[in-house]
């Protein structure tokens, strides 16, 4: 396709995307939620091909020379599929956030005023590799009266085409508009162009993947975008964690799915925890993890035997999504939130104690949109939050902070019922 073509195609897409997106704002519950559902049966029924459609991009990434991480994010699996599946499940069992009562407010002249949550509208989604993000951006759009556009990478691409045509497959036969979900059939990079200068008919971008195509949205849209730049996460063992749940939660957010964004990457151990150092290094080694350690934490460990790398000063603001971790041994509280808050992304952090003073004033003092108390980063996550799925996980203050469900892809509007006031 030439740009001119790809240029026509995307602005007919958001103006189709814009006018779906009028209806979905009165469509019932009731009509959302049996398309959910339906989806959700159709997805299972199509595991197989499915599967088929994830073997080409499989078979391509190795030409496209994608890191094991990458790939693995990639990969769908039958227990994937199911697990999505679900997700559609519960956010149909979600209320309905459209038409909800925010606030009733009293204002002076007496007439009735209700601030009302509404869509925000048109939704574009840009994002990369993991193509179960097509399913989890298109329900929860819908299911909260938006219109999405989804624009995934060409290392999904047949993965994603796949679904998107079982998305418009389940839309015609529940009778919604089937522009209320597209999917943007052509990887060329000029097509990300002209969708971000699209400000009069896309309301919101939302870009999920590496840092450079995050920055690329944010300096090139001229549509509001929320961010999500890396999910550089800690695990802090504080003087008075157990032994054992320590290991259990730092191996978990390290270990269990190292390529996601809410893994850890870093583990920072107070000085009168330093005994369980050791332990923690060698559960993680035998894991497969890389030791990065700083000056304090190679002292402790260099009797161990364990191989270890010393840890610079970027290492601990770094995003590996792999077997690595940067450990520091500090001397008390205020030097692990110091530690945290100079380098985190702001994603999610974790303490391990028995200490609750401590455990509050870490979670008070560490600037995060999620923060944990003796439990595993892993769980910073919109299935996980009872969110049936999230559109992504912002690092961003304004709108919408932390795993983004149904109420933070809403906007509102203020309802008055008056009796004749004039002004």
């Amino acid at each position: 396709m030439t740009t001119d073509q790809i240029t026509e195609l995307v602005v007919d897409i958001a103006r189709r995307a814009r006018i779906a997106s009028l209806g979905l704002a009165t469509l019932s519950t009731k009509t959302k939620n049996r398309f959910l559902n339906e989806l959700a049966d159709r997805l299972v029924e199509e595991t197989h091909s499915i599967l088929e459609a994830n073997a080409l991009d499989l078979q391509n990434a190795r030409s496209l020379e994608l890191s094991d991480p990458m790939t693995e994010r990639l990969t769908f699996t039958p227990e994937r599929i199911a697990s999505m599946a679900e997700g559609v499940r519960q956010v149909a069992a979600l209320p309905d956030p459209v038409g909800v009562e925010i606030e009733r407010l009293s204002p002076p002249k007496g007439f009735d005023l209700r601030k009302i949550r509404v869509p925000m509208g048109v939704i574009g989604i840009i994002y990369e590799s993991r193509p179960n993000v097509t399913i989890d951006c298109a329900i929860l759009c819908l299911k909260s009266g938006n219109a999405s556009i989804l624009r995934g990478g060409k290392e999904a691409f047949h993965s994603n085409m796949k679904l998107a045509a079982i998305i418009q497959e389940t839309l015609r036969a529940n009778g919604i508009h089937e522009d209320a979900v597209q999917f943007i059939p052509t990887t060329d990079r000029w097509a990300l162009n002209v969708l971000l200068k699209q400000d009069d008919t896309i309301h919101c971008i939302i870009p999920r993947g590496g840092e450079s195509l995050i920055r690329f949205t944010v300096e090139n849209s001229r549509i509001p975008v929320i961010k999500h730049y890396t999910g550089v996460c800690s695990v802090y063992i504080d003087a008075r964690a157990d032994p054992d749940m320590a290991e259990r939660i730092v191996i978990n957010s390290k270990c269990q799915r190292p390529s996601v964004c809410n893994a850890a990457e870093n583990l920072i151990v107070h000085q009168e925890a330093a005994a369980h150092l050791p332990r923690l290094a060698k559960a993680l080694h035998d894991q497969g993890v890389e030791l990065r350690v700083d000056t304090h934490a190679k002292a402790l460990l260099t009797a161990s035997g364990l191989p270890l790398v010393d840890a610079t000063a970027e290492d601990f603001a770094t995003e590996y999504t792999d077997l690595i971790i940067a450990i520091a041994l500090v001397p008390d509280l205020q030097a692990a939130i110091d530690l945290i808050n100079a380098n985190s992304s702001g994603h999610t952090e974790s303490i391990v104690t028995e200490d609750l003073t401590a455990a509050q004033r870490f979670l008070t003092s560490v600037d995060s949109a999620a923060v944990f108390h003796n439990a595993s980063t892993r769980f910073s996550d919109g299935f996980e939050f009872g969110l049936g799925a999230e559109i992504g996980i912002s690092t961003d203050r304004l709108h919408a902070r932390g795993p983004m469900g149904l109420n933070e892809l809403c906007t509102y509007k203020y309802v008055i019922h008056g009796s004749g006031e004039i002004r």
